[in-house]
């Protein structure tokens, strides 16, 4: 199969997770902070944010491509990711649960655009077998 390259994003992160993270284009500068006892230091974003916005905005291309596919009617579809960072007995892990809100569609419909567009999206793709990934329709 031959593959074409559409974009590459590149970043660069100083310091890790209590530094700055900035896209060689200069989009997105952000400063990094660890959350302490569930509060983040105002300012300031981590990883998970980050992954969750990515994956998030490609997911909801995804649903927008399966909707036209399937001629249903995805407008205003909302996307949530919420990316988790665990620790267990292995170290550190990422979780994530996905969740769609397509108003215009029955329940049904919405589970099979949010099965469809997971089987489509990259980051679905890239995250398969790696980390686990819970779908919900809202």
């Amino acid at each position: 199969m031959s593959l074409t390259t559409l974009f590459t994003g590149t970043a660069t992160a100083i310091g890790g997770r209590h530094g700055h993270s900035q896209t060689s284009d200069g989009s997105v500068s952000v400063d990094l902070g660890m959350p302490k006892n569930g509060v983040l230091e105002p300012g300031k974003t981590t990883p998970e944010h980050l992954f969750a916005t990515g994956y998030a905005a490609c997911f909801g291309s995804a649903v927008e491509a399966v909707g036209q596919q399937k001629k249903l009617d995805v407008t205003g579809a909302a996307v949530t990711v919420a990316a988790s960072l665990q620790r267990g007995d292995g170290g550190f892990s990422l979780a994530v649960k996905l969740s769609l809100k397509a108003p215009a569609l029955t329940k049904e419909q919405t589970q099979e655009v949010l099965e469809a567009a997971h089987q489509m999206c990259p980051y679905s793709k890239a995250t398969r077998g790696n980390i686990p990934v819970e779908l919900a329709v809202e």
